[in-house]
């Protein structure tokens, strides 16, 4: 094969080959009868019948000896040996073997048997090529180490590592864990749109598109409050979304651009009902994961069992920075920051000060439950005015293992407050801020005919699963995260 490396072309001549012989490489469909999980459950059961099993999976590792070959399969369940012989098979189909690779998929039949060495494995009778693999595994199919490799070419990293793969079918069952609690307890799942006229919801840079039809630009969502209340307005009292979000906005190993929410709102209950509806929410998911209420994250013990610490934002600055924001202005707490040697934008508000001081030397200490809880109501535009503080919120946000995993507001619902609060928005982008929340009119129409008082909450479901597979990147719990392009 002209042009193509040696380990490329020594494929594609087996491939030629296989063709030759009359044999499809890429046949149609395999009649499986068993997974590895299905025989090795019930191998003693098959081993007493010789019962004939079918069964298929790609092929991770091979060694020859003359007239057999020893072989494993690995499919979607788990890994099986294959023993497979001349005189068994018949010297022309045992020949066909050669054109094999690793890599490659294929069907075996046989019967179930244990080795020497005592490993369960299938005396094949019969096998037959299911996909040709063009290229080879990495070299170490068992320790694919490189992390950018590992993310850009996921389907490898699922192959070669087992243990990503468990993550994933745990970020299942924990997101089943979430509609489970919440359909038990008379919540309605819901869907509202992704392409939204004017975007709202978060302080967060939405991306933009443009509808041809409709000849005007669209918005990928940046969340889904301001539609799942619209849907209380009109007369639901519980309702929920496990959805996408998009924000454009910086990378970390907390942030993606795109990532999954749940968004769920209660009629006629308060951030305090929330609190509590969070705590047990993420106990069940706990006790369905793991059965118990205590882990490790990143070294450190979590323990759900213990009493969840409720603590006030400007309390915490105060606790952990060490630094009294309460009656600062803009300007004190500008200098504040910078004595405290942190990296701002000359362009950041108060609040985003504020923020930035908080997430810096206060959040990566929140290592048991903790909610954070009434903030400034600048920073909690969409959240109730505290009933017995001014200037805060009836807002929180919960923390575990430095992971912030929740946001959570009393709704507000006074549609004249919401309005001075857009407003509010409005003039802080007016003054530069990006992230800053435009004003949604038919949002305010909606809120003008009577919204009951609301409990909402928005979960990030990427950051839960890092937190219950103990997991340090949120792209280590995405399939396929963003990434920059290759060089």
């Amino acid at each position: 094969m002209e042009g193509l490396p040696e380990y490329l072309a020594h494929r594609r001549e087996k491939l030629k080959k296989l063709k030759e012989k009359g044999l499809d490489p890429y046949p149609y469909k395999f009649e499986k009868t068993h997974s590895t999980e299905e025989i090795l459950n019930n191998f003693e059961k098959l081993e007493k019948e010789q019962k004939e099993v079918k069964i298929a999976g790609r092929i991770i590792s091979l060694r020859g000896h003359g007239k057999s070959v020893f072989f494993h399969i690995q499919d979607g369940y788990g890994k099986i040996q294959i023993y497979l012989k001349s005189d068994e098979v018949g010297k022309e189909k045992f020949e066909e073997f050669d054109l094999f690779d690793i890599g490659d998929f294929i069907g075996v039949v046989g019967i179930v048997f244990v080795t020497k060495k005592g490993e369960k494995s299938i005396r094949a009778s019969d096998f037959v090529m299911l996909s040709k693999s063009l290229r080879p595994l990495p070299e170490k199919w068992h320790g694919l180490q490189d992390k950018e490799l590992r993310y850009r070419q996921r389907y490898l990293d699922l192959i070669v590592n087992p243990e990503v793969k468990k993550t994933f079918l745990l970020r299942t069952k924990i997101i089943q864990a979430m509609r489970k609690f919440l359909d038990d307890r008379g919540f309605i799942e819901v869907e509202t749109p992704i392409l939204q006229p004017i975007y709202g919801g978060a302080s967060a840079r939405p991306f933009k598109t443009y509808h041809n039809t409709l000849e005007r630009d669209l918005y990928l969502r940046i969340a889904d409050e301001l539609y799942l209340k619209r849907l209380l307005i009109g007369g639901f009292e519980k309702v929920y979304e496990v959805c996408k979000d998009f924000r454009n906005e910086g990378m970390d190993k907390n942030h993606n651009p795109e990532f999954s929410m749940l968004e769920l709102y209660q009629a006629y209950a308060d951030y305090n009902d929330i609190m509590k509806l969070e705590e047990e929410l993420m106990k069940f998911i706990a006790q369905k994961v793991s059965g118990k209420l205590s882990f490790t994250y990143q070294g450190d013990e979590i323990n759900l069992d213990a009493e969840w610490r409720r603590i006030p934002i400007l309390e915490s600055i105060k606790e952990y920075a060490k630094v009294d924001l309460e009656k600062k202005d803009e300007k004190e707490i500008r200098e504040i920051t910078k004595d405290l040697n942190l990296s701002i934008d000359e362009k950041a508000n108060k609040w985003k000060l504020v923020d930035t001081i908080f997430g810096n030397l206060v959040q990566p200490y929140l290592v048991q439950p903790t909610f954070i809880t009434d903030y400034p109501t600048q920073m909690s535009p969409l959240a109730k005015k505290h009933r017995k503080k001014e200037g805060l919120t009836e807002r929180f946000e919960l923390f575990i293992g430095g992971l912030e995993l929740g946001n959570a507001f009393s709704e507000l619902n006074d549609p004249l407050d919401q309005r001075e609060r857009f407003s509010q928005q409005m003039e802080l982008r007016d003054l530069g801020d990006e992230e800053a929340q435009v004003t949604d009119e038919d949002f305010l129409r909606a809120l003008e005919h009577g919204m009951p008082p609301t409990g909402g909450l928005g979960i990030g479901i990427d950051r839960v699963v890092m937190l219950f597979t103990d997991s340090s990147s949120i792209r280590d719990v995405i399939f396929f995260p963003q990434m920059r392009p290759e060089a």
